[in-house]
């Protein structure tokens, strides 16, 4: 196992181990729900195929399924990831503008000039 997921396997070990057992129970119906998802899916991916297969072909492609999805489903969170970054300083810049206008001003007060008195 490399360095990095053997640290991410690590502080998921040590936060398993501080949650509370209906916080355990919750993580566990979430991760069978998921189950659950990937496995209709790969049916469906089976099915889509037109393949006519064994058993033991199955398992492997339902392996290789689930394997090829995985880096698909990393490189477009990678994609949105980089995207979301390139998107972000605009969008800061839209709201300080905003904000700007809705505070008051912060200098010397501005006096509004008065309209002249009609004479008598």
């Amino acid at each position: 196992m490399p360095p990095a997921a053997r640290q991410n396997f690590q502080r998921n070990a040590e936060r398993w181990l501080r949650m509370t057992p209906a916080e355990r129970n919750v993580m566990r119906q979430r991760e069978n729900l998921r189950r659950q998802a990937i496995k209709r899916e790969t049916d469906a991916a089976v099915r889509d195929s037109g393949l006519h297969l064994n058993p033991q072909e199955r398992a492997k492609f339902e392996s290789r399924y689930i394997q090829e999805r995985r880096k698909v489903e990393q490189t477009l969170r990678q994609q949105i990831e980089a995207e979301r970054q390139q998107q972000l300083p605009e969008l800061i810049r839209q709201l300080k503008k905003e904000f700007q206008i809705d505070q008051p001003t912060k200098g010397p007060a501005i006096k509004s000039v008065e309209s002249p008195k009609p004479k008598k």
